[in-house]
């Protein structure tokens, strides 16, 4: 049984990880997989967007720490280790993939999402969650400070003040919450959500994928432009969407009143 599932279906790769007797908790193997699944992501022009969740009842309940075993690795005198090597190998890779990808990235959070699973959720460029999901930033629980993204997605989402008081008390954030404060897009009835969320991943696989390739580069841009840069990077950014071919179907489809036939970068 592979650690991480991804199927193609009407343009969008749906991957799923698939550890549910461990809450799909990242292990260095599931790593390597999501790369693989990654890759494909990126040289294959059939895949459009992508949808990202969890099997079972849990999202990602972030770093397996069997394989941080202090006893175990004090007896091979490799403790302690080094935490933030970890993360340069893979965790940041991960999340920056996730981000420069140049075509929607959903995520369909089905239950609970702690630490480096919860901060994985949030680089997706569209956040749903499941009404029981849960959103934990565990670090301090193990004496870890957060990472995989955290103290670049909460404080540019939620605020300084709540960021804080999310990570130093390792509280529950409920998925209703985080929608009603921004941090997601959506919360659904448990039932619902895949439904939702596919129909959402595939609704953006048969747009304008390319356009939606640059909105989400310029968007991400603006947390470090100054408005006249950002003006720039429009003016550059519209540049390249105006030239593509899906510009010239998307006014051909509005003056001859029919739904578009977008190409995307397939």
């Amino acid at each position: 049984m592979t650690s991480v599932i991804a199927e193609l279906c009407e343009g969008v790769l749906e991957i799923t990880l698939n550890r549910p007797d461990r809450l799909n908790a990242f292990t260095a193997e599931m790593h390597e997989r999501l790369r693989e699944a990654l890759d494909r992501a990126e040289e294959d022009d059939a895949v459009r967007a992508l949808l990202i969740t969890g099997a079972g009842r849990g999202f990602c309940a972030g770093q397996d720490l069997a394989e941080r075993d202090p006893r175990a690795m004090m007896e091979a005198g490799t403790w302690p280790p080094d935490a933030g090597a970890g993360l340069r190998a893979n965790y940041n890779p991960l999340i920056l993939r996730l981000k420069g990808l140049p075509k929607p990235v959903v995520t369909a959070v089905n239950g609970v999402a702690a630490g480096a699973g919860a901060n994985f959720a949030f680089a997706g460029d569209i956040v749903l969650a499941a009404r029981s999901a849960r959103f934990i930033q565990a670090f301090v629980k193990i004496g870890l400070a957060p990472d995989a993204g955290g103290t670049w997605f909460l404080p540019r989402y939620l605020g300084e003040a709540r960021a804080k008081a999310l990570a130093m008390t390792g509280d529950p954030l409920s998925a209703e919450q985080a929608a009603d404060w921004g941090l997601i897009w959506a919360c659904h009835d448990d039932a619902a959500l895949m439904d939702e969320s596919r129909g959402l991943a595939r609704r953006l696989a048969a747009g304008a994928t390319h356009a939606i390739g640059l909105m989400k580069g310029a968007i991400q841009a603006a947390a470090s432009n100054d408005l006249a840069a950002q003006l720039e990077l429009e003016a550059a950014t519209q540049t390249l969407a105006g030239a593509h071919p899906d510009y010239g179907e998307g006014v051909m489809s509005f003056l001859e009143k029919r739904a578009p036939r977008f190409g995307g970068d397939g």
